[in-house]
C-alpha cells in the first residue's frame, strides 16, 4: 500500500501545473543559453577585440610555469593555465542574460492586467449615535449606553 499511496502522491506532484512550467521555462532557458552564448561569441567578442585592437579573448590566458606559448591549447597542454579570456567571455554571457532577461520582465509586467481590486466587505459594525462606542451592526440597542437605535 505504501508504494502504491507514494507512486499516486508523485504524480499529483509530477503533473501539477508548476512543475510542468518549470520544465518548460528549464527547457527554454537552455535553448536560450545557447543563443546568447552565441551572440557573445559570434557577435559580441569580435567587435570587441577590433575595438581592442583584434584582441581575441579566447586565447587569453596565463601559464602556471612562465614560459610563452602560442595558443591556449599548447599551454594547456604543456602546463596549468588560467584562461581569464574564457571568463571575461562567460561574464559578458552572464550579463548580456541578466539584461534582456531584466528588458523581457519589464515588457511582461507591462502587459499584465491589473488585478481587479476586492471587493470591499459589508460592515460588521455601527457607530452608537447616542454614545459613540462601536456596536455591531445589527444591534437594536446598544450595549453600552442602553439607548434605543
Amino acid at each position: 500500500m505504501a508504494l502504491k499511496d507514494t507512486l499516486q502522491e508523485f504524480k499529483e506532484f509530477a503533473v501539477k501545473g508548476n512543475v510542468v512550467d518549470m520544465a518548460v521555462g528549464v527547457i527554454i532557458g537552455g535553448a536560450f543559453g545557447k543563443i546568447v552564448t552565441s551572440f557573445v561569441n559570434d557577435l559580441i567578442m569580435p567587435c570587441i577585440g577590433k575595438i581592442t585592437g583584434g584582441t581575441d579573448f579566447t586565447q587569453m590566458y596565463l601559464p602556471l610555469d612562465g614560459n610563452t606559448y602560442a595558443t591556449l591549447e599548447e599551454a594547456q597542454a604543456a602546463t596549468a593555465t588560467i584562461a581569464y579570456g574564457s571568463f571575461i567571455t562567460q561574464v559578458l554571457d552572464f550579463l548580456i542574460v541578466a539584461i534582456v532577461i531584466f528588458a523581457a520582465l519589464k515588457v511582461l509586467v507591462k502587459f499584465k492586467k491589473p488585478e481587479a481590486p476586492a471587493p470591499e466587505e459589508a460592515p460588521t459594525t455601527k457607530v452608537c449615535p447616542f454614545c459613540k462606542m462601536e456596536i455591531p451592526i445589527e444591534a437594536t440597542r446598544c450595549g453600552h449606553c442602553t439607548s434605543e437605535l
